[in-house]
């Protein structure tokens, strides 16, 4: 999931999914555009009736993502503190 907002409210897509499980059948061969196909795709996948992954785990996956990166950002910059406070350290002991 990227960082922009989302186009559409959560319930439009949840209900907008529904109606096309109800009316899939009747209308098999009519085209439905791509967003809505995307959308049926992932509620199938979080009712598990479709492998991939789930829109609560992809969320927890780039929650922890950016948990990492900000992670080694405090390692970077305590390694380059502890690197500048060893040189001070021993240019006081010469």
């Amino acid at each position: 999931m990227s960082g922009s907002p989302k186009r559409y409210p959560s319930e439009l897509r949840e209900r907008a999914v529904r109606m096309v499980a109800e009316v899939r059948v009747e209308y098999a061969r009519r085209r439905v555009c791509e967003t809505l196909r995307s959308w049926v795709r992932k509620g199938q996948v979080d009712l598990g009736q479709r492998l991939g992954v789930s829109i609560d785990m992809s969320a927890q996956m780039h929650k922890l993502r950016a948990e990492n990166r900000e992670l080694r950002r405090a390692n970077e910059i305590l390694k380059a503190a502890s690197t500048f406070f060893a040189v001070e350290l021993d240019r006081r002991d010469t």
